[in-house]
């Protein structure tokens, strides 16, 4: 603005100033890029470093998962005197969910509630359901503990809405694992019978760790191969086919590419494969 004491020349010769000086524009300098560019890089780092350490904790918690879950079991068949799922005095301990109480006299079909159970048959072994819905031991393992107060949670003890009689629901009727979108199960016994899916080992109420495939037991692969060999290495003999912590065949429905070869003895886990292949089963002894 003007002041009109130092007269209308004065203001003119501003206005000439003021609208004959160009305006100064300019760009980023190298120095600013490469700032900008080290700050870019440094995020992407701290980012990839970040889930590598999120990735590592999550395959941590498989074996404390796994400690804890046997923990549990072994507490309770001190307590107890048999196994959880195959307790045949349940239904006195924490309310009957219908029938006789027991699982293959009645109470399978009931329709009870969390708070309520079925017992097991006390044969030493964990069967599976006989239809959708139903009370099963390989179900009641996971309620049975979570009502002697062993593990947290809620579970239902019962078969999935499936017509497969071993539908697994995370989170449901077994409990979510710190691993995204993976928990665990029991599966019935094999006894060395052939498996399409496993090695011919003498599994001993089996236990998996996987993702929640559709229908079935807790069997999809979430593991790379590089992974699951670690987990293997730390637990066990680092191999797919041999010990108490295995993996599917190579030539499994369930997903190839995770081991090298069907045969126990000489197969290795996949380590050049880069893709996900590999779900666990671990033969618990109990």
């Amino acid at each position: 603005a003007c002041l009109p004491a130092r007269g209308l020349f004065f203001c003119a010769n501003f206005a000439v100033s003021c609208y004959t000086t160009p305006m100064r524009t300019h760009g980023f300098s190298l120095v600013e890029l490469s700032i900008v560019l080290v700050i870019l890089g440094l995020l992407t780092g701290g980012i990839l470093a970040g889930q590598n350490l999120i990735r590592a904790a999550e395959l941590r918690a498989v074996s404390t998962e796994y400690n804890k879950w046997i923990s549990a079991a072994n507490t309770f068949r001190d307590k107890y005197f048999q196994l959880p799922g195959d307790f045949t005095r349940a239904h006195e301990f924490w309310a009957s969910a219908g029938g006789s109480g027991v699982i293959g006299d009645g109470c399978e079909t009931a329709s009870g509630s969390t708070t309520q159970t079925c017992s097991g048959d006390g044969n030493g072994r964990l069967s599976q359901a006989t239809g959708s819905g139903q009370y099963a031991e390989i179900f009641t393992f996971w309620q049975h503990l979570s009502l002697a107060g062993m593990i947290d949670g809620s579970y239902t003890g019962k078969n999935g809405a499936s017509t497969f009689n071993y539908d697994t629901v995370l989170g449901q009727n077994a409990p979510r694992s710190k691993i995204n979108n993976a928990g665990w199960g029991i599966t019935i016994d094999f006894d060395g019978a052939p498996s399409t899916h496993y090695f011919p080992n003498l599994y001993d109420s089996p236990m998996s760790i996987g993702g929640d495939a559709p229908d079935e037991y807790v069997r999809q692969p979430i593991f790379l191969p590089e992974e699951a060999w670690n987990i293997d290495t730390k637990m066990d003999d680092g191999r797919p086919g041999t010990g108490f912590l295995n993996t599917t065949r190579s030539t499994s429905p369930l997903g190839t590419g995770c081991a090298t070869t069907d045969v126990p003895a000489t197969a290795e886990y996949s380590l050049s494969n880069s893709a996900v292949a590999c779900q666990l089963i671990f033969n618990t002894g109990l």
